[in-house]
């Protein structure tokens, strides 16, 4: 019988251990075989001239690759704005996504460690993974990111080498293909039609995004848009990545690249440690992208630490290195000649197209392509993974580091909280934006009982903000008062200042009209922790025939436009009586499920009133209201301006230019609005020379906009017959020069040392007693942008003129910068001018911008509702 031959242990071992091997090594030959490449998928090298992938199909490559490898995670967030796909793809090892639970509470307390050992934490530093998020194509037009992804993507999931394999074991990388899928197709499919014609390449001539158009970059902080939730979700609440870049173009003719660091001014409140490693990182991108023989790189320059708080300039306030990068663009996906005398410098610390210490290595001109933009974009996506992995438990404690002294400055500061009374003018709009500060993952109390603070004695149920928290800086921005800085950096040799980035604050609660208090003192109380979005139901007193709604409340205009929806009637006070102000709603009959339901949606009360006043009262009539819509790429106020009526259920209708010159108006709308713009814009008389100039020369005919001497003249007689034209900002100049009005723009043809106002809000007075202004409070904030102020000229009808609201007489400026305040003491800021038997609204602040300035939309809302 033959015995069984045993091999000795050691050889054994040894032999298992080279049958693993071989296993192992067979699996990922095998799994590499198999993985579809993007140019197999698509059919072309992505960058390739005149060449788009379209969203749908990107959407396909990512599942296709997900089915074969282990090394990335594809979740679909949710539907955008227009009801596409918006994707995560989560990128490590196998490993690191098998323990995403894990690692996502370590990272939670290395970003907020407070109550955690520092023990504790170096621990969770060498067990966590740096966590990176990058974005792509936020722009659609800038189409360069999102179609490099899915290479960047294959390379990572097939590459073997020692430095992919320490990226994938050392950093989970969150990758947002495309921030703005509804645009990317709009402009794939644009282009698609245009190339091969006399318009190839030429830019998308509406929106490309439903309602913010370019704006879609300067959501971060109000979170109005579908694709602004998901990605705060992902970045300041469920994970808080390191460093995050949003990858988009430039213009054609400077440097080829932008890469990190901003350059001056940068915004206050940041912990130091943040600009140091965004210096640190953009060293590494551009290091890496000289190495690779690429030429034109520029940084420290251009683009300011103080900018708008968009994706990545308000990341840095909760604590991640947020960046940006910046391409030249070619011509969408066609080629551009650049001639070397074309390339010019002019930016900030970038004066010109010369070699200096942020610029070496100019680029001489020649082809510009797609594939250039492709290329430059995945070797920076690239190089900040590489130096996070490298330098994992560097980044890790510098996470921790930053949360910490960022807690610490919170509770040594002067101001150590803020305190939100429940108490407001208009208390749903306060909840609104409490709601908009958890969504950034900011921590909230709510007191349970009243407490006092600085002697003044706060009801139960106020809001208590505690700057002891990794946030610190994040809150001090939006909820304290701001001054723009005035410096060498933000002037010119001569004096002239130079014009912030976007606006000169970003201060929520007086965009919102939300009463903040700042408290330089512990709070002590018995508060309770907020941990999701507050939900307010209006209370409903059944039995009752009559109603009271709050004027004071937008929400009330929501509720008032659901119930007119229901064929309710509505009436309104127009003189005060015991109880009631101007402008309160009263609701009289109606199904009490119907009314419940609308109390339920809106959280407004409804309070029982026994008897309406015998006067002083009127039925509210829904306006049919009609906005003017242009081409151009789109007029981004419009869309703005849409989303708001929307959010607050006034239905309109979008009129383009055929609209406002063939129809009879007044027979189909009684109101028409004009969103800011210039007055050559609306009219179609482009100025020579300008850029739109150009733009209009290079677009097929029929999206040429304006309404011509046609179209001003249908206004004209749509006003004189009884219609109301509301004109915001910038399109006021239009309605006092097309209507002949007694009006002078205060603040016209002076210099910017004479006078400038980029973005600040002011203070100003409300006739609250006027029908435009009812619920209004009588003094509060104005934000005013490059907007007109108003004189009413002696004229033979002078009583033809109400002003509505007026800057105060000294100390206007409340937050951002302002030159020149005397030009703006004591002048209108709305003005509403008879004219025929209608009527000329001026509005000259931004009263709706941008879906944020909550505490001025009713002076919006009051010329829908009558």
């Amino acid at each position: 019988m033959r015995k069984n031959f045993k091999l000795p242990r050691t050889i054994h071992i040894h032999l298992t251990l080279v049958v693993i091997c071989l296993v192992f090594l067979t699996q990922v030959t095998l799994a590499q075989k198999k993985i579809t490449s993007p140019q197999e998928f698509f059919g072309f090298k992505l960058g390739s001239d005149r060449k788009i992938a379209r969203w749908d199909k990107i959407v396909d490559y990512f599942k296709v690759i997900e089915k074969e490898t282990h090394k990335l995670k594809v979740i679909n967030m949710g539907q955008t704005t227009m009801g596409h796909p918006f994707l995560l793809v989560i990128i490590s090892s196998p490993e690191n996504l098998a323990n995403l639970n894990r690692l996502q509470e370590v990272n939670a307390k290395i970003s907020d460690p407070r109550g955690i050992s520092e023990a504790e934490i170096k621990k969770l530093v060498i067990e966590g993974k740096a966590v990176i998020c990058q974005s792509m194509s936020l722009h659609a037009t800038e189409i360069g990111g999102t179609q490099m992804t899915p290479e960047l993507t294959y390379e990572l999931v097939t590459r073997s080498d020692e430095e992919t394999q320490r990226i994938l074991n050392n950093v989970v990388f969150f990758l947002m293909p495309s921030f703005n899928p509804d645009g990317q197709i709009m402009v794939t499919d644009w282009y698609r039609k245009t190339v091969g014609t006399e318009f190839e390449g030429v830019g998308l001539p509406w929106l490309y995004h439903k309602y913010a158009g370019h704006d879609n970059n300067r959501d971060g902080d109000f979170i109005n848009l579908a694709e602004s939730v998901y990605v705060a979700k992902i970045m300041f609440r469920d994970w808080v990545p390191q460093a995050y870049i949003d990858h988009h173009h430039m213009g054609s003719y400077g440097a080829r690249f932008y890469v990190p660091p901003y350059c001056e001014p940068i915004r206050p409140y940041a912990d130091p440690l943040i600009w140091r490693e965004i210096s640190w990182y953009g060293a590494h991108i551009a290091y890496k992208l000289e190495e690779a023989g690429k030429s034109g790189i520029l940084n420290a320059a251009q683009y300011p630490g103080w900018g708008h708080f968009g994706w990545h300039w308000i990341t840095p306030f909760h604590n991640i290195a947020g960046m940006l990068t910046e391409s030249a663009s070619a011509r969408l996906a066609s080629p551009l000649f650049i001639h070397p005398e074309q390339l010019r410098g002019g930016s900030r610390a970038f004066p010109d197209y010369e070699a200096q210490s942020t610029f070496p290595n100019p680029w001489p001109g020649g082809w510009w392509r797609l594939r250039d933009i492709v290329e430059q974009k995945k070797i920076s996506a690239w190089a900040l993974l590489d130096l996070a992995a490298r330098n994992k438990e560097t980044v890790l404690w510098n996470a921790y580091l930053k949360a910490k002294r960022q807690t610490e400055r919170g509770t040594q500061g002067r101001t150590k909280a803020y305190v939100i009374p429940v108490a407001q003018h208009d208390s749903l709009t306060a909840v609104k934006m409490v709601n908009t500060l958890l969504l950034s993952g900011i921590e909230i109390r709510q007191a349970r009982k009243e407490f006092i603070v600085g002697g003044v004695v706060y009801p139960k149920g106020s809001y208590h903000i505690s700057l002891a928290q990794p946030k610190m800086g994040l809150i001090r921005n939006l909820l304290g008062q701001t001054d723009y800085a005035d410096n060498e950096w933000t002037r010119d040799k001569d004096g002239s200042p130079r014009r912030p980035y976007d606006l000169a604050t970003h201060t929520m609660n007086e965009f919102m009209g939300v009463r903040v208090d700042p408290i330089n003192e512990a709070v002590s109380g018995d508060f309770q922790t907020l941990t999701g979005q507050i939900r307010v139901s209006g209370a409903f007193a059944s039995g009752s025939s009559n109603y009271v709604l709050d004027g004071r409340l937008n929400e009330s205009f929501r509720a008032v436009n659901l119930l007119l929806d229901k064929k309710i009637s509505v009436q309104r006070i127009d003189q005060a009586t015991s109880g009631l102000r101007p402008g309160d709603f009263i609701v009289s009959g109606g199904a009490e499920s119907v009314l419940k339901k609308v109390a339920d949606q809106t959280g407004v009360h409804f309070k029982a009133f026994k008897s309406k006043p015998k006067g002083g009262i009127h039925k509210v009539k829904r306006m049919r209201v009609g906005m003017y819509k242009r081409y151009y790429g789109g007029n981004m106020d419009e869309g703005w301006t849409r989303l708001v009526l929307e959010k607050f259920s006034f239905p309109y209708t979008s009129i383009m230019d055929a609209g406002i010159k063939k129809e009879n108006l007044i027979k189909k709308y009684d109101v028409i609005i004009l969103p800011s713009d210039s007055t050559g814009m609306i009219t179609g008389e482009i100025p020579p020379g300008s850029r739109y100039e150009r733009y209009r020369s290079g677009i097929p005919p029929e999206y040429r906009s304006g309404i011509g001497k046609e179209g001003v003249e249908a206004l004209k007689a749509f006003v004189k017959n009884g219609g109301t034209l509301v004109t915001l900002g910038e399109a006021c100049s239009f309605g006092i020069e097309k209507f002949g009005l007694d009006v002078r723009n205060t603040v016209d043809n002076l210099s910017s040392k004479e006078f400038f106002c980029p973005g600040s809000t002011l203070k100003a007075t409300f006739d609250n007693k006027h029908p435009l202004a009812y619920g209004m409070p009588q003094e509060g904030f104005v934000l005013f942008w490059r907007n007109p102020a108003f004189e009413i000229t002696p004229g033979q009808h002078n009583e033809y003129y109400e002003t509505v609201a007026r800057y105060i007489d000294r100390d206007i400026l409340q937050s951002g910068w302002l030159i020149g305040e005397e030009h703006l003491s004591n002048k209108a800021a709305m003005v509403s001018a008879k004219h025929g038997k209608g009527q000329v609204v001026l509005i000259g602040f931004r009263t709706q911008h941008r879906c944020q300035t909550h505490g001025t939309f009713k002076l919006l809302f009051n010329a829908l509702i009558r």
